[in-house]
């Protein structure tokens, strides 16, 4: 439950006056349609609609593929970001995915604040693939992810909507002989003041876009905004309500065929030999396709493929990954932590600071292996035909799916069309393109579309991880408690080494010493340094944020301990370390305040707390748990964040709550074993999520802030994983230094 905007000086309730955007409503904002087509002249193109008027059969649309409206004679297409026609149609095209996380809500206010056109008028458009045009700076490419699309957007996307008002504000003034100052833009049309005149956008397009583009157009005061900071509901709910939203699972397509998948369950194996006898027998197995590492049935419908899979007989080369256990990665974790690293922060004299500190408090901290678990399992559409390719997927990194497409068919990259859907969701896991380059090696051995489909045994279990790690803190305190010298070594793999090989610069993976190299306490003297170390042949890649959802966890629990240590409150511990971070300890005295803490609790439970600044945004997080024969429930939650200027505060908080269920999940039960090369876990029956009546109230309190926006997908994430380690330990008294902490709660 949201506790709406709080004034950042005093924590107190906001009422700005603006009540929510009322003109967009479920009923107003009637169907989805999703399409995709080829740009003139080859590559390709993606794209979303989201019209504000129904536009009939959604699936009709996707399936038919009559494509994107591309533009057309009388068409205003200013920059990259607006296009408006002659009957006064505007579509926004965003750079950014949808995968849950609202950016197709989200960024169009932006610009429709600015371009003064009412939200539930405008139609959304996914951005074609063009890195020149819409690449994030904060990510180097055109990704969705990283907590970074509003950052991104924030100047950008206004300004386009700006640049596009005055131009068309000029126009107007030409037409009319006055000057543009005396004119305004008000609900898709221009005013002149002095005589009330109107006129729409549509009939001013043609004129507007002979006049020169203007530079450096300023931006609305934020006390002027009508959209940004409403509540404006979702513009994709509708139809995921509905079930007309097209996701990549809903693609069907004339002729197609469907294929099972049976991936090699050895990391790094490859396939030896298969016995497909019983297979073919199967009624409505039509092939079954081999490659490097795996087979693929292919049936006329999915039932029959799943049945014809479960009947192969396969021998593996299993090769050297077949004795690699979750022991032998952690050994040698262990063994690479005992080196020195390459250093990500020095500050002062770590070596004197430890020498002359009163106390000393070194610990070891282990974080498994985690899956996705998306909602929607891996899937892939791929066509081969002798010239083309096409491709059909929900990605969040368009260009690099297609040019995985390229690279298996050995096509250039214009004739590569790639289809782009929905997520039902992401958290990193599609920022990977492997779904793309097995289903183009089976579709190069048919003659039809095939829809790969894995299940979800073979989406647990053959995921891209994210890492195991392992992580020697120490401190020395003074006799007052409080911390003197700081030393944190972080062992793991890199992913940014495969991922974005240039953002490691002189060992140092940022993406893995995030939020440990960059702490809001003021610790005078500092050593943070980091091991690479890549666990053999096992896979691993990012999970909604990796260094800060890793890394707060060790911080914020070590902290703890050194309060504990010293006898002093957790909370007035941080805040007596917070004297340089004034964002961060507002949103520590918010949240403690409001889930009032210092108050008594019952016998077995306990109340935990953590503060965090990652992804430009600053969060303080109280759980309450309650422990019974080491069965852990978590009862409450509350939240404080300061992510500067709020576009959606109902996006805001969606986000952030879905985080904290992401979060208790991996803090209780999240973890991916090996034995003999093998993922152990299969489904959510050994894989558990968080079910629905295990969901604690969680309430979200929104610090009014006039920085620039922070990140929001990732950090809830984050903050909640210690507070509800350190609740654990509040209500047991056991410091548990490995997740998942149920179950070391259990064996403890």
């Amino acid at each position: 439950m949201s506790q709406g905007l709080l004034d950042a000086q005093n924590g107190k309730p906001r009422d700005d006056g603006q009540p929510a955007h009322a003109a967009l409503s479920r009923r107003t904002f009637l169907k989805f349609s999703a399409s995709v087509a080829a740009v003139a002249g080859g590559g390709l193109m993606l794209g979303f609609s989201f019209p504000a008027r129904s536009q009939g059969d959604v699936r009709k649309t996707v399936i038919g593929g009559d494509g994107v409206e591309t533009p057309q004679n009388g068409v205003f297409a200013p920059n990259a970001f607006v296009q408006i026609d002659t009957a006064g149609k505007v579509t926004l095209i965003i750079p950014k995915v949808e995968m849950g996380q609202g950016v197709y809500t989200s960024i169009p206010m932006l610009i429709a604040e600015e371009l003064e056109v009412p939200l539930d008028s405008v139609t959304v458009d996914h951005a074609p693939p063009d890195e020149k045009r819409f690449t994030d700076p904060l990510l180097g490419g055109q990704l969705t992810g990283g907590s970074t699309s509003i950052r991104y957007a924030w100047e950008p996307m206004r300004r386009a909507g700006a640049t596009t008002r005055v131009l068309l504000i000029n126009a107007a003034a030409q037409q009319w002989q006055v000057e543009p100052a005396s004119c305004h833009a008000e609900n898709g049309q221009v005013i002149h003041a002095g005589t009330k005149r109107s006129i729409a956008y549509g009939q001013l397009v043609e004129a507007a876009a002979k006049l020169p583009v203007p530079e450096n157009v300023p931006l609305k005061d934020p006390k002027d905004f009508k959209l940004i900071g409403t509540q404006a509901k979702r513009l994709d709910s509708p139809e995921k309500v509905d079930g007309s939203a097209i996701f990549g699972l809903d693609v069907r397509l004339p002729d197609m065929v469907y294929a099972a998948i049976v991936n090699c369950p050895v990391f790094g194996g490859t396939l030896a030999s298969v016995d497909d006898t019983a297979a073919k027998k199967i009624p409505g197995v039509r092939q079954i396709v081999k490659f490097d590492n795996g087979v693929a049935v292919i049936g006329d419908h999915t039932w029959a493929a799943k049945r014809g899979a479960a009947a192969l007989k396969i021998t593996w080369n299993e090769g050297a990954g077949a004795t690699v256990s979750t022991k032998t990665i952690f050994d040698d974790l262990a063994k690479a932590s005992q080196g020195n690293g390459a250093v990500a922060r020095k500050e002062g004299d770590v070596n004197n600071a430890f020498s002359q500190a009163k106390t000393r408090i070194d610990a070891v901290y282990q974080q498994p292996f985690l899956a996705h678990a998306t909602m929607e399992p891996i899937n892939c559409t791929v066509h081969v035909k002798p010239d083309s390719c096409e491709i059909w997927v929900g990605t969040q990194v368009p260009t690099r799916a297609r040019d995985a497409g390229a690279k298996v068919t050995g096509l250039p990259a214009d004739k590569i069309i790639v289809h782009n859907f929905l997520l039902g969701g992401g958290f990193g896991r599609r920022l990977e393109f492997d779904m793309v380059t097995q289903a183009t090696k089976v579709a190069k051995q048919l003659n039809a579309p095939v829809k790969v489909v894995w299940t979800r045994e073979e989406d647990i279990q053959h995921d891209m991880f994210r890492p195991a790690y392992y992580d020697r803190i120490s401190a020395g305190l003074d006799a007052n408690g409080k911390p003197v010298a700081w030393q944190h070594r972080i062992v793991g793999s890199s992913i940014l080494a495969r991922f974005a090989p240039p953002a490691v610069k002189n060992g140092v993976d940022p993406d893995a010493v995030e939020v440990a190299a960059d702490l809001p306490y003021d610790l005078p003297n500092q050593l943070i340094d980091y091991v690479r170390q890549e666990p053999r042949d096992i896979p691993t890649a990012f999970w909604r944020g990796v260094g800060p959802t890793r890394g707060t966890w060790v911080v914020e629990s070590f902290i703890d301990e050194l309060a504990v240590q010293a006898k002093v409150d957790p909370v007035k511990y941080r805040r007596d370390l917070l004297g340089k971070s004034p964002r961060a300890l507002n949103v520590l005295n918010v949240a403690t305040q409001a889930a009032g803490w210092g108050n008594a609790v019952p016998k077995g439970q306990g109340r935990g707390v953590s503060v965090m600044h990652a992804f430009g945004s600053f969060f303080s997080m109280v759980a309450d748990v309650a422990v019974d024969q080491g069965e852990v429930r978590v009862t409450r939650v509350v939240c404080a964040v300061d992510c500067g200027m709020v576009v959606n505060p109902n996006t805001v908080e969606a986000q952030i709550s879905g985080g904290i269920i992401f979060a208790i999940t991996a803090a209780l039960y999240g973890e991916i074993t090996i034995d003999r090369g093998r993922v152990q876990q299969t489904n959510f029956t050994d894989y558990r999520i968080l079910r629905i009546h295990e969901t604690p109230p969680i309430d979200v309190h929104i610090v009014k802030s006039s920085e620039a926006p922070g990140g929001i997908g990732e950090p809830g994430t984050a903050a909640a994983i210690p507070a509800v380690a350190n609740a654990i330990y509040a209500a047991t008294g056991k410091r548990l230094r490995q997740l998942p902490v149920g179950n070391q709660l259990m064996s403890a």
